[in-house]
């Protein structure tokens, strides 16, 4: 059997980190790095990022409030929840009801916390916080930003999972969001 089998593995000691360019939503820095296996040593990119916040958004009706934009990684329109970055001094709770009020228009004062997951631990270094937002309803106009064109509607539980199951939901944040609340496999 191969060594590395149920093996730990270790840290890898960071010998120089230095900044890379600062981009609009990540700041780049380059980390060398030394394998513990083998004792060579590598650069690693890493992508500095404030953590960022989703929500699982039901109406009175148990609705999901979802947002279609259009994203430029792939060049598409997706069906998505709200969320964004946490601002400076902002906890993750107070992004939570920002982002779902100035995606959606939507409030409540019921708030769950579903938990946190690693986004992309090869290159980021944050954490997206999940939200369970129960008894939504739309009370305030949209606050788009210069790069967001939103629309909003809501979707049953029912018509999510067909949606997660066809594909037409695949944005893996979603899910790990999604799948904090309900069984996304078929029923």
């Amino acid at each position: 059997m191969d060594d590395n089998y149920k093996k730990r593995p270790e840290s890898w000691a960071i010998i120089t980190s230095e900044p890379g360019p600062e981009l609009p939503l990540v700041t780049v820095r380059f980390d060398t790095v030394r394998n513990p296996r083998n004792a060579k040593e590598m650069r690693a990119v890493v992508l500095e990022s404030p953590d960022w916040v989703n929500i699982v958004a039901l109406t009175p009706e148990r609705r999901l409030v979802v947002v279609r934009q259009y994203r430029f990684g792939i060049a598409a329109v997706t069906t998505e929840i709200p969320g964004g970055l946490i601002d400076p001094g902002e906890t993750h709770r107070e992004a939570a009801e920002r982002e779902l009020r100035e995606e959606t228009g939507h409030t409540t004062s019921k708030w769950t916390y579903l938990g946190a997951s690693e986004p992309n631990p090869a290159v980021f270094n944050n954490l997206i916080h999940h939200w369970l937002a129960e008894g939504v309803e739309p009370t305030h106009s949209l606050e788009q930003d210069d790069g967001e064109d939103i629309v909003v509607d809501t979707m049953s539980l029912d018509e999510v999972r067909d949606a997660v199951l066809s594909g037409s939901i695949r944005h893996t944040l979603v899910l790990a969001a999604l799948a904090r609340i309900m069984d996304l496999s078929k029923g």
